[in-house]
């Protein structure tokens, strides 16, 4: 399965600039949000590839305008060709007004209510969120930094893919694009990046969900 990651900046690329045919061979796209609605829309359109999408911190305008024809998959899991697919947008708070912002404690509570789901699909293979994991391709500053809640996520599920946002690649040239941590790949989804990722049409019945 070929996977286009988006996130926080649209593609000239794929935008302003887009030729028919660019998006053939794609059979997912994945958000890791703040990107414009109308963006999205026309991405499922012309690619005719499914799109599911997290929410950014700068995505209250969804809430207006929707993305037409995309799927939010924020605090849900969804199974596409045998592929867990699991989504928590939103950063860490930084200002005292923000929709999709959070404090630790609150990014916990959001984490515990997807355990059962988490059972239920015996895992999870990749996650989509918008802020990043803590330490690791994340900033020292409140507005970008990762949240710890997330390591211990990471640390027990070990999802194939780890698909994130909000720090921009062209913050700096020390972040890295693929960070590998133990058996995950941890993806900054920034403009576009390509996965392609073998689909699981049937797990073994051995393999056991993860008991909390």
């Amino acid at each position: 399965m070929r996977i286009l990651l988006i996130s926080d900046e649209e593609s000239p690329y794929l935008w302003e600039h887009y030729q028919p045919g660019r998006l053939d061979g794609i059979d997912l796209i994945l958000s890791s949000g703040d990107l414009s609605p109308e963006y999205l829309s026309f991405l499922v359109t012309v690619g005719r590839a499914p799109l599911l999408y997290v929410h950014g911190n700068h995505d209250e305008k969804y809430k207006r305008r929707p993305p037409e024809g995309c799927e939010c998959i924020d605090d849900s899991i969804i199974n596409i060709d045998g592929i867990r697919i699991m989504g928590l947008g939103g950063c860490l708070r930084y200002s005292p007004k923000g929709e999709h912002q959070y404090t630790e404690r609150e990014m916990v509570k959001r984490i515990r209510k997807l355990r059962p789901k988490i059972w239920l699909n015996r895992g999870v293979d990749i996650i989509v969120t918008h802020a990043p994991v803590r330490g690791l391709g994340d900033e020292d500053n409140l507005a970008h930094r990762g949240f710890v809640a997330f390591r211990k996520l990471l640390k027990r599920h070990k999802p194939r893919y780890w698909i994130y946002g909000h720090v921009h690649m062209s913050y700096g040239m020390n972040h890295q694009r693929v960070i590998e941590h133990q058996n995950t790949k941890l993806i900054n989804a920034y403009e576009r990046y390509i996965i392609d990722v073998e689909p699981v049409r049937k797990r073994p019945f051995w393999i056991k969900p993860y008991i909390y």
